[in-house]
């Protein structure tokens, strides 16, 4: 497998299922209505409002949230409370043991770094710079959400190879989840799936796997 560029997603590929889960989401869920209450012209809860049925912006972000629903405005007003919270101490960036050393390995290499993520690219910021490995950030090239594109549309990984002017072939996916690897092959990426076991990943079929990054270009 040759890459000149990784593009890694987070949740159940770089980043416990369980963080985002247990942590991250009700941290937000707790924050949200106060700051709703104090924040109706900020654009992203006026972006809600209208996208709200009955125009209650609150109701609207809690039930998208209850639904883990990719409404942009949901996930910018996920960025923004987790980063009070990331700055304030309350929160710590967590990541597979694997993943911090890989990441410096293609970096040190001359491979690019991106991430394609469902949350905000605020929301990635934030976890790869307040981590117990320190800031890692400056080790990507870039950052991508939804914004993009669909995670599972073809579409979205052929915009992402253009924005960094790499040939499809030379970019490499990791994702736990095999619908966006299909999307990503589609669009002429390589693929792998991580299988983690603590996140009870079922297998590809149709991608290679690998349970870490520490064999993945090693």
């Amino acid at each position: 497998m040759s890459f000149s560029v990784v593009i890694t997603d987070i949740e159940g590929t770089t980043t416990p299922i369980a963080f985002v889960r247990d942590i991250l989401f009700p941290y937000a869920r707790r924050a949200l209505p106060a700051y709703v209450a104090t924040h109706q012209d900020d654009p992203d809860v006026r972006e809600a409002a209208r996208l709200a049925p009955d125009g209650d912006a609150l109701a609207a972000l809690l039930g998208w949230m209850d639904a883990d629903a990719k409404v942009p405005p949901l996930k910018s007003l996920q960025g923004t409370l987790w980063r009070e919270g990331y700055l304030a101490g309350e929160i710590e960036g967590v990541l597979y043991p694997d993943v911090a050393p890989a990441l410096r390995r293609w970096h040190a290499a001359g491979t690019r770094l991106c991430v394609y993520s469902s949350g905000s690219v605020e929301a990635q910021k934030l976890l790869f710079g307040h981590t117990a490995a320190g800031d890692l950030c400056p080790l990507f090239t870039g950052f991508f959400d939804t914004r993009t594109g669909p995670k599972r549309d073809p579409a979205s990984y052929a915009a992402i190879a253009s924005a960094l002017a790499a040939a499809p072939g030379t970019c490499l996916f990791l994702s736990d989840v095999e619908a966006e690897l299909d999307a990503a092959r589609a669009a002429g990426m390589q693929t792998c799936q991580l299988v983690r076991p603590e996140d009870g990943t079922e297998a590809s079929a149709r991608h290679p796997t690998q349970p870490d990054f520490s064999a993945i270009g090693a």
